[in-house]
């Protein structure tokens, strides 16, 4: 069965996202950048998250969205503001009826670069490997396609697992 999954790393700033394609013989990469709002008001740049991960829907049809946990920031008004962002992404989502997963950035680099520790040119590096790309994308696309990657991984143990 093929997966066609949008991975999602929120921020209020940039939002990263990347479109990965699997089937039984690996990883295909459709496309992946950055939505990235137009400096203003914030509740406008949440709209424009919205209405950027929306697009993307409409025009990939991914099956599932996959998107990167809310991790305790030392800053309060950071996390929170995260939490908005992806919350927007989140809605986008859920407001075309598909299956949203979450998963912690520790273990979104556990699946990919093999340590829960590793530092973002780890993870692009290894992105760039799994999905033989002719260059290293940028960390906020890295960090979305390593999402998705992480997601399809965790649905074959998951289907493998179901009796």
């Amino acid at each position: 069965m093929i997966q066609r999954v949008l991975g999602i790393d929120p921020g209020s700033r940039v939002t990263g996202y990347g479109l990965v394609e699997s089937s039984k013989v690996g990883f295909v990469y459709i496309e992946s950048g950055c939505i990235r709002p137009r400096k203003g008001p914030f509740l406008e740049r949440l709209g424009e998250i919205y209405h950027g991960v929306d697009e993307l829907i409409r025009q990939h049809a991914p099956s599932e969205v996959a998107i990167e946990e809310v991790f305790l920031a030392s800053n309060p008004a950071s996390a929170l503001k995260l939490g908005q962002a992806r919350g927007a992404a989140i809605a986008a989502a859920v407001a075309h009826g598909l299956p949203v997963s979450e998963y912690a950035a520790r273990r979104v680099k556990q699946a990919v670069v093999g340590t829960g520790r590793a530092g973002k040119e780890q993870v692009q590096h290894m992105v760039r490997v799994l999905l033989t790309l002719p260059g290293t994308p940028s960390a906020d696309a890295a960090d979305a396609l390593a999402i998705a990657i992480c997601h399809v991984n965790t649905s074959r143990v998951k289907t493998r697992a179901t009796p």
